[in-house]
């Protein structure tokens, strides 16, 4: 945008300050929809993925404690007991991994905050274009 040395009249810098204000807000809304749109992409994917592997570990994981249930019970120890260690063991994990999850989900909210930021900085920039003189407010003779 170029500086103009002339004098305006008021409606000129009216009509000018309208038609950046009109730009600027269509930009702000491309961005915010732009980000919002990446957020919840990355959201969705990073659901389908936890999905998806959740249903391929289960019967794994099933086979796996039946094995270390086995393992423990071939080691001398009650079959109660050898149960009741790899369930806990399982269920402690278990908890440990739910946490991390939700941590994760927590972290990706999809707020289009680069969008907020932008638009806090234009805000502060139209408030300093509108003054003169750096601190006194530009008044119409």
């Amino acid at each position: 945008m170029a500086v103009s040395n002339y004098a305006r009249s008021i409606p000129e810098v009216f009509v000018d300050a309208v038609n950046q204000f009109t730009v600027l807000v269509r930009k702000e809304t491309q961005l915010a929809r732009t980000e919002m749109s990446e957020k919840i992409t990355d959201l969705a994917v990073g659901l389908g993925l936890l999905v998806g592997g959740s249903v391929l570990l289960i019967p794994a994981l099933v086979i796996l404690l039946q094995a270390a249930v086995t393992a423990l019970v071939d080691a001398k120890i009650a079959m109660v007991w050898a149960t009741l260690i790899v369930g806990g063991a399982t269920l402690m994990l278990g908890l440990l991994l739910l946490a991390v999850g939700i941590g994760r989900l927590k972290a990706a909210r999809p707020v289009p905050t680069k969008a907020i930021e932008q638009l806090q900085r234009d805000a502060e920039v139209a408030k300093y274009q509108l003054r003169d003189d750096h601190g006194t407010p530009n008044r119409a003779a």
